[in-house]
């Protein structure tokens, strides 16, 4: 009896649970630079049929170094929004930037960063020195972007990030 009560025990500790068609999803844009469109305050990476959006105001884009340790924070909401879309095709600028998007591709699916995480920027100055007389010019700012704590929703499906450097969008003066 203790056997056949341990090789049942055996059974269901070996047995896996079935979640359903959850699937974790992820992305990769790291070799992607970061674009913005001329009449929107939308940043984003294109990679293929895989986009990567930032919506969040340019006051959080100042021409202006933050100080050590003191990034700037846009607490994600319904103002500051971070989605990440699956295409039907590979997608260009012109599906998130024009006046009235085209028709193709369609988006096939769309995660939605839950309000909660957080997108820290940190600002640096770009400069040149002159040669001659040493003199430092400031010619722009980089500004390095980082999601924090973000949870992406689906209609099926969610996945996290702890932290995952979105990349470094540059201003010029």
């Amino acid at each position: 009896m203790k056997k056949l009560f341990g090789i049942l025990v055996s059974a269901l500790l070996l047995s896996s649970c079935d979640d359903g068609e959850i699937v974790l999803q992820s992305f990769n844009f790291d070799t992607v630079a970061i674009q913005k469109c001329s009449n929107k305050e939308v940043l984003f990476k294109i990679n293929e049929e895989e986009m990567l959006l930032l919506d969040i105001p340019s006051i959080y884009f100042p021409n202006e170094i933050t100080p050590d340790g003191e990034p700037r924070i846009a607490t994600i909401s319904s103002i500051n929004r971070v989605l990440y879309r699956k295409y039907s095709d590979n997608v260009s600028s012109s599906s998130i930037c024009a006046d009235v998007p085209p028709a193709s591709p369609i988006v096939s699916n769309e995660w939605t960063a839950a309000n909660g995480g957080t997108v820290e920027i940190i600002t640096t100055a770009i400069t040149i020195t002159d040669e001659i007389t040493g003199e430092v010019t400031t010619t722009g700012y980089n500004h390095q972007i980082k999601f924090i704590n973000i949870q992406f929703v689906g209609s099926n499906d969610s996945f996290v990030f702890d932290e995952y450097l979105f990349g470094t969008y540059t201003t010029t003066l």
